[in-house]
């Protein structure tokens, strides 16, 4: 009997995949789903509970290679804690121990080669929980970018009406799928708010949460955070699945605590006639109108993670023996 259609069409995909890693990925998925499938059925005809785990001697030679090119991406991982500082957005994070911090080449191996995101992203850094590894189901992660845009005035905060500017940006995103798919990757669709944003004029921070769908995938969160500075815009981007939404906010004053302006760089610290003010306001920042000014389209960029392998296969139980916590940088 042959292999169900959405398994062939699985490998029909893998075929125009760019990423020969995340080909690799999609295989051990496939190859695995058949394995658990074909154990299910044997014990059907018997009526015993199948084993589905995976034991190493039991791994085919696609999945020991997954097995290698993961855990020898963990281990290189360069994990720090306590203060970190960017420079060239004038920033210091303070990062607990409950967190840890990823430098910009660790940052965009995991989003591009773990992830499956498109090359070049620009990022910063990034910043995980300590409990998790970018390999697992549940993980979530903050990305951090900056903009050097200039002094973005508040006098917008009280002005500006949501409800049009998420039309604005559904349109903006549907332009920014075409772009994906002539590039080979899936659609993207804004389903809308999942959080309206917020303004502090305290703190001059502002947090807001999109619910994404990619392609046919499950829904996925994308909370954005922006801290304003004397000249331009740090952004912290969160990525979860859209049932973390309450575990996302019950650490989102956490993390927007990590992060300071240096002295001299904060918001208040401008001086008019002297500081370059950045083209657009509050609103415009909300809604990506960014690339329209400025041609950047960092303002448009959307993270995605993919976990299918760990929840269809006994794999996880034997990579958590891969992935044996190095010791982070405060550790050493």
């Amino acid at each position: 009997m042959g292999r169900p259609l959405k398994y062939q069409q699985l490998e029909w995909t893998l075929m125009k995949n760019k990423h020969s890693l995340i080909a690799l990925y999609w295989m051990v998925i496939l190859a695995s789903i058949q394995s658990t499938s074909a154990l299910a059925q044997e014990a059907l005809a018997t009526d015993e509970t199948p084993d589905t785990s995976l034991t190493e001697e039991q791994l085919n030679p696609e999945q020991q290679e997954y097995i290698n090119w993961a855990s020898g991406i963990w281990e290189a991982l360069d994990r720090q804690k306590g203060e970190v500082k960017i420079p060239s957005a004038n920033v210091s994070f303070t990062v607990p121990d409950n967190f840890y911090f990823l430098n910009p080449n660790d940052a965009e191996k995991v989003l591009v080669e773990v992830w499956g995101n498109p090359p070049g992203n620009a990022v910063l850094g990034m910043l995980f929980p300590e409990e998790f590894t970018p390999f697992d189901e549940n993980a979530w992660a903050v990305t951090v970018q900056y903009e050097a845009d200039g002094y973005v005035s508040d006098d917008d905060a009280a002005d500006i009406d949501y409800s049009d500017l998420l039309k604005d940006m559904k349109a903006d995103t549907r332009e920014a799928s075409k772009q994906r798919v002539a590039q080979g990757y899936e659609t993207i669709e804004l389903v809308g708010w999942a959080a309206e944003p917020f303004y502090n004029q305290q703190t001059h921070k502002m947090h807001w949460a999109k619910e994404i769908k990619f392609g046919a995938d499950t829904n996925t969160l994308n909370y954005n955070v922006r801290a304003l500075g004397r000249r331009g815009v740090l952004i912290l981007n969160f990525i979860a699945d859209i049932d973390q939404k309450e575990l996302i906010a019950a650490n989102l004053d956490t993390v927007m605590a990590m992060a300071e302006f240096d002295q001299g760089a904060r918001y208040d610290d401008f001086e008019p006639g002297v500081d370059k003010v950045a083209a657009y306001g509050l609103g415009a920042l909300v809604a990506g109108k960014v690339l329209a000014k400025t041609g950047l389209l960092a303002a448009l960029l959307i993270f995605l993670k993919k976990f299918g392998v760990f929840i269809v296969i006994g794999l996880a139980a034997l990579l958590r023996k891969f992935f044996r916590k190095k010791p982070s940088v405060s550790d050493e």
